[in-house]
């Protein structure tokens, strides 16, 4: 089955991904998670996800991540393994597989029982008989995190792909979840996340809500790609993902382009010289109705 393939499978019924790569970090207390990310730990519900920014001393983005509160002053952060982030490494030791589409609820409801499901709440988490499940994702589709013991991992995909048989499930690779996530807007470490760009700039201020120091040089946009050529003169954008949309049937990107550039509409020419029309973000469900709708 060809990416387009997995791409679809997720839009239309199910996908199954592994992101075992994730790095985990333990803490224990507030004050060092705290220092180190965004987010105010001390507004999170126990079993609650949020997702936050790790910044460097100049407001620039180093990496996104995921804080996860288990209760009693213990958290998780869940974020690439890029750097030595404090806490307890325990990257490698839990398996994370991600269910991911329309009949994924469904899927999930036949492991842990239709009422766990539908009592789960976007961005929470819960704990069944070893299975932690997160109702979060990487699509934009309505999507699950299920974390196990890595021991454990061979078994539970199994059992999700056996549940899944006849909803449609795909499993699908990393060229899918980009493809996925390009579409729904969603920034990458390495791309979008470049070291230099900083939260507005990302579109992301909502994440660092006591800063308001940050210089906006150029901004985060959709690009619509056309075929032909772009005069020389139009305002410059670079590119930092690509793919072909298989839901839309044609090239979109995630870039970069000068604020003043970026009425609705506008033209731009991409740095090998092709044309693109600036587009808001998401591409796909702008409402981000998807991933908050009812699971059964």
């Amino acid at each position: 089955m060809s990416a387009a393939d997995e791409h679809l499978a997720t839009r239309r019924a199910a996908g199954l991904f592994d992101f075992s790569f994730m790095g985990l970090y333990e803490f224990i207390g507030t004050s060092d998670l705290q220092q180190l990310q965004t987010r105010r730990l001390a507004d999170l519900e126990k079993r609650q996800i949020a997702y936050t920014l790790l910044l460097k001393p100049d407001g620039a983005v180093l990496i996104d991540a995921t804080v996860w509160n288990l209760g009693e002053e213990r958290f998780w952060l869940f974020a690439g393994r890029r750097a030595a982030y404090g806490g307890r490494d325990r990257s490698g030791e839990l398996a994370i597989l991600a269910l991911q589409g329309p009949a994924s609820g469904r899927i999930l409801a036949r492991l842990i029982g239709s009422d766990a499901v539908c009592s789960l709440r976007y961005f929470h988490f819960c704990e069944n008989e070893g299975l932690t499940v997160g109702r979060i994702g990487y699509s934009g589709e309505l999507g699950y995190e299920l974390l196990v013991p890595a021991a454990d991992a061979a078994r539970l995909k199994q059992d999700i792909l056996e549940e899944g048989k006849n909803e449609g499930l795909c499993e699908c690779g990393w060229a899918a979840a980009d493809s996925l996530r390009i579409e729904a807007g969603y920034v990458l470490f390495d791309r979008e996340i470049d070291g230099r760009a900083n939260p507005r700039e990302l579109g992301l201020e909502r994440l660092a809500p006591g800063r308001k120091d940050f210089e906006v040089r150029r901004r985060l946009v959709g690009l619509d790609i056309a075929a032909a050529p772009a005069p020389a003169a139009l305002p410059a954008a670079r590119v930092t993902s690509e793919c072909f949309s298989p839901l839309m049937e044609k090239r979109i990107a995630l870039g970069f382009a000068p604020p003043q550039s970026l009425r609705a509409g506008s033209v731009l020419r991409l740095e090998d010289g092709r044309l693109a029309r600036a587009v808001p973000l998401p591409f796909y469900d702008a409402e981000r109705r998807r991933p908050r709708a009812d699971p059964l």
